[in-house]
């Protein structure tokens, strides 16, 4: 078994990790995994929250908002909508991210009446993201 892997974290706006990791922890929207060397293949979808990478240099935390996880035979890539290294997350930060998802939610009310699919989805991701800012201390409504 090999000790580490590569771990890429890429969001429209930058690479914000290319590096050697141990264990990569990922929030998926079927529940949490941890990846690590030798992983068999998977692919799984983010819901919002910490995206957790150790390394020989120690852990690096990244709060998520959504996107994809590829884990492969040569490591872990993630493609997230939204990514910001944990320690540049402000309470603003937190606060915008629920209120968009807050009005993605109620225009999913006025759109899909009597279809709760798409309604259901959207009150997931307000949860999600109100539960990702209360686990990190910075929302607490």
């Amino acid at each position: 078994m090999a000790e580490t892997m590569q771990f890429d974290l890429v969001s429209p706006e930058r690479r914000l990790a290319s590096t050697k990791v141990r264990a990569v922890q990922i929030p998926g929207a079927d529940g949490d995994m941890t990846a690590m060397p030798d992983h068999a293949p998977t692919i799984t979808t983010l819901r919002p929250g910490v995206l957790r990478a150790e390394g020989p240099d120690g852990e690096a935390e990244y709060v998520v908002t959504g996107g994809f996880a590829e884990i492969g035979a040569e490591g872990v890539t993630v493609l997230a909508e939204r990514s910001l290294p944990r320690g540049d997350v402000t309470a603003e930060d937190v606060k915008a991210m629920v209120e968009e998802a807050k009005a993605a939610y109620e225009q999913a009310k006025e759109t899909y009446v009597n279809e709760p699919g798409p309604v259901d989805d959207a009150a997931k991701l307000l949860a999600d993201m109100v539960a990702m800012g209360q686990h990190i201390g910075l929302y607490n409504n």
